[in-house]
């Protein structure tokens, strides 16, 4: 594992390394975030191993801005007012993809959907522009594990397992916050899987 203070922070280091199916740990608006380009299969697989994720549970993505969420889903107005609204924030949207978008398998669920959000963290956010991709953002855990929010806790983690990941981005201490609220979207309105950081009333 290499450790960068983000004051050190190259981006284009980082997507460099992104593109070479690199594993990242990152600061996000909740806590510190595992990621990896999500059109990278090889990695995205790497992630499941270094997290010890069940294969079945599909991860969310960042995304950049509504154009790259236009490239991934069918855009309509509940996916407009929800931008509109709560984006960039920790609102991680469910959505069916376009069957022909390149994605790795493991950010694709059961019922061929996926979870994204567009990130209000500047450092995150920069990278997933850089990129010009989405990337992972599952929490920067072990399975079963508490999230991380200080990076002494995610460096004791990963320190003595088999799988870890290449680069942590060294934010220090990331304020408490819940995990993003997830719904989902649905033909009669939003279904809320998770109540999370933001409050969102079931619209059905």
């Amino acid at each position: 594992m290499e450790v960068i203070p983000i004051n050190n922070i190259d981006i284009t280091q980082i997507v460099a390394a992104l593109k070479e199916g690199k594993t990242i740990v990152y600061p996000t608006e909740t806590c510190y975030g595992l990621g990896a380009d999500a059109t990278n299969e090889a990695a995205v697989a790497k992630l499941f191993a270094i997290k010890k994720r069940q294969q079945e549970k599909s991860m969310l993505m960042l995304m950049a801005d509504e154009p790259m969420v236009q490239e991934y889903v069918a855009w309509n107005h509940q996916l407009h007012d929800i931008a509109q609204t709560y984006w960039p924030g920790p609102l991680t949207l469910v959505s069916n993809r376009f069957d022909d978008v390149p994605l790795a398998s493991g950010v694709i669920a059961p019922d061929n959907t996926i979870a994204l959000r567009i990130t209000a963290h500047p450092l995150a956010a920069e990278i997933t522009s850089a990129l010009g991709k989405p990337i992972v953002s599952t929490s920067a855990n072990i399975s079963e594990h508490d999230s991380a929010y200080d990076i002494e806790h995610v460096i004791a983690m990963f320190t003595d397992q088999k799988e870890q990941p290449d680069i942590i981005i060294d934010a220090g201490d990331l304020p408490h916050q819940s995990p993003s609220t997830i719904v989902k979207i649905e033909e009669h309105g939003l279904h809320v899987i998770r109540q999370g950081e933001l409050i969102i009333p079931e619209q059905r």
